[in-house]
């Protein structure tokens, strides 16, 4: 299932704000569980962004960056989403700015 395009300020330091583009697919374990992931899309949302406001943009570089990012939202979509099973985060675009 597509997510809607995120953009939001990470934290840092200095004067010059730095900002993250993400669009990601979601991926759930059952068809049945879809209808239950659009319904807690705000929350779902929500968490994200909150999330990636505490992000520091060095913590963002390399693959193990990607991958602890992936780790830590999918973290938040079984959070946001329950009886849902989300068994992956698959990121169709990262632009970090």
């Amino acid at each position: 299932m597509d997510m809607p395009e995120i953009v939001a300020n990470l934290n840092a330091p200095g004067r010059r704000p730095v900002f993250m583009r993400l669009r990601a697919k979601v991926e759930v374990s059952r068809a049945e569980d879809i209808p239950v992931l659009q319904a807690a899309m705000p929350r779902l949302l929500d968490l994200f962004q909150v999330y990636l406001r505490e992000m520091r943009p060095e913590e963002m570089r390399g693959s193990i960056g990607t991958q602890r990012l992936r780790e830590e939202l999918m973290l938040r979509a079984n959070l946001a989403a329950p009886p849902a099973r989300i068994t992956d985060i698959l990121f169709t675009e990262i632009l970090v700015q």
